[in-house]
C-alpha cells in the first residue's frame, strides 16, 4: 500500500473526540495517541472535540500530550466554554447583559465557573446555593463531584423561573472501568424534577465543529467519533464527513439500526485503520438495488422480511469482520433512506 491509498489522505484535517476515542477513563486507547501523532507527521491539522465541561482545555491538554498525542491548548474545544457562550448568547436574546442577569447557579466543575465568573456573571456553586432563593440561570455541566445536593438545588431553582443551559447531553462516558452515567443522565434527573429541558451547548449542535474547522484553516475536514448520537450527528450536522470508531460507546449494531442524521460515513475498528486502504460498500450490480458487497461480504436486504442476509466467509468470523457490516448498512441504508428512530433489521449470516 502507498501512502496514498490511505483513507486519511482523503483529508487535512482531523476533528477527534476524546472518551471512548483517544482515552478510556485516565488511559489511552491503545494505538490512539500514536494513530493522531501520525496524522499531525503526515501533515493533517489535529484538534479535540469534546463533550466533557469537567476540564479545563490546558489540564485536557496536558492529559493528551501525557498519553502522546499532539495537542495543545487551543487545539481543545471543549463544552464549557461553549456552554457559557450559549449561556451570554441566550441572556443577550431577552436584552439583558450578564451583570444585568440575576446568580447563575453552577451545576458542574470549578472550571466551568471560572469561565461563568469570567464572561461577567455572578455565580455560585450549586451545592452552596440556597433552594428558597430566585436566580437568573443555571449552567449544568459534567463533574465526577456532583451530588444529589447539587441537581436538588439546580431544580430547585429551574422551578422559580431560571433560565437552564447545560453543556451537553452525553447519557454515558466511557471509563477504564466500563460505561459510566454522563452528563445527560444528571441532565435528566433535573428534567424529571421540573418537567423543563435545557438548552444544549455542545455535540451534536454543529456549532464546535465549524468552529475548529475555521480555526485550522481546514478545507477537507473528518470527525473520528464513537458515538452516533453526539460525534457522528454533530459531524453530519455540520456537513463533515464521519467516521465512527468501535473503541467507545457505539457498535456496529447500533449504527446499522440508527437514524438517519446519526449514519456515520466510515466505520472503523480503530484509528490505526485510518492509515490503511478504506474498503467501501459497493452494488452488487448494476440492478441490485438492494444487495451490496464489500471485500469478500455481500449483503441482500429483504424488505418484506426486515432481513438483511451476509453471504461469505464463515459466521464467526464475519461478525468480526467490519466489512460485513459495511455491506450490510449500504444495503440497509439505501433501501430506508429516511429513518426517523432507531430500527434494527434482522441479520443472518449464511457460510
Amino acid at each position: 500500500m502507498t501512502q496514498s491509498d490511505a483513507l486519511i489522505e482523503r483529508f487535512d484535517a482531523v476533528l477527534s473526540d476524546l472518551d471512548g476515542v483517544v482515552y478510556a477513563g485516565a488511559g489511552a486507547i491503545p494505538g490512539a495517541p500514536e494513530a493522531l501523532q501520525e496524522c499531525a507527521r503526515r501533515g493533517l491539522h489535529v484538534a479535540f472535540i469534546t463533550n466533557n465541561a469537567s476540564r479545563s482545555p490546558r489540564q485536557v491538554a496536558e492529559h493528551l500530550q501525557e498519553l502522546g498525542a499532539p495537542a495543545t491548548e487551543d487545539t481543545v474545544l471543549g463544552s464549557a466554554d461553549a456552554g457559557v457562550q450559549l449561556l451570554v448568547d441566550e441572556v443577550a436574546r431577552f436584552g439583558q447583559t450578564p451583570q444585568q442577569l440575576g446568580t447563575v447557579v453552577v451545576a458542574g466543575s470549578a472550571y466551568l465557573e471560572q469561565q461563568v465568573r469570567k464572561a461577567g456573571f455572578t455565580a455560585v456553586r450549586a451545592q452552596e446555593a440556597d433552594g428558597t432563593l430566585t436566580y437568573g440561570a443555571v449552567i449544568q455541566g459534567f463533574d465526577p463531584s456532583l451530588s444529589w445536593l447539587d441537581l436538588a438545588n439546580a431544580s430547585f431553582a429551574i422551578n422559580r423561573g431560571a433560565l437552564w443551559v447545560a453543556t451537553n447531553t452525553d447519557f454515558t462516558i466511557p471509563r477504564a472501568e466500563g460505561i459510566a452515567p454522563g452528563n445527560g443522565a444528571l441532565v435528566n434527573a433535573v428534567a424529571m424534577a421540573t418537567g423543563k429541558r435545557p438548552v444544549v451547548a455542545g455535540k451534536p449542535e454543529p456549532v464546535m465543529f465549524n468552529q475548529a474547522a475555521r480555526q485550522l484553516n481546514a478545507s477537507k475536514p473528518v470527525v473520528l467519533g464513537d458515538r452516533l448520537d453526539t460525534d457522528i450527528r454533530g459531524g453530519n450536522a455540520a456537513n463533515i464527513p464521519t467516521v465512527l470508531v468501535l473503541t467507545g460507546i457505539d457498535s456496529v449494531e447500533t449504527a446499522l439500526a440508527a437514524v438517519t442524521e446519526e449514519r456515520p460515513t466510515f466505520i472503523l475498528n480503530t484509528l490505526t485503520e485510518l492509515f490503511e486502504t478504506y474498503e467501501p460498500a459497493e452494488p452488487a450490480s448494476e440492478d441490485a438495488h438492494n444487495s451490496w458487497t464489500c471485500g469478500p461480504w455481500t449483503a441482500e436486504f429483504d424488505p418484506e422480511s426486515e432481513t438483511i442476509t451476509l453471504v461469505g466467509d464463515s459466521p464467526n468470523s464475519g461478525k468480526q469482520d467490519v466489512r460485513a457490516w459495511r455491506a450490510a448498512c449500504a444495503a440497509y441504508w439505501n433501501a430506508v433512506p429516511h429513518q426517523p428512530e432507531q430500527r434494527s433489521p434482522h441479520i443472518v449470516f449464511v457460510p
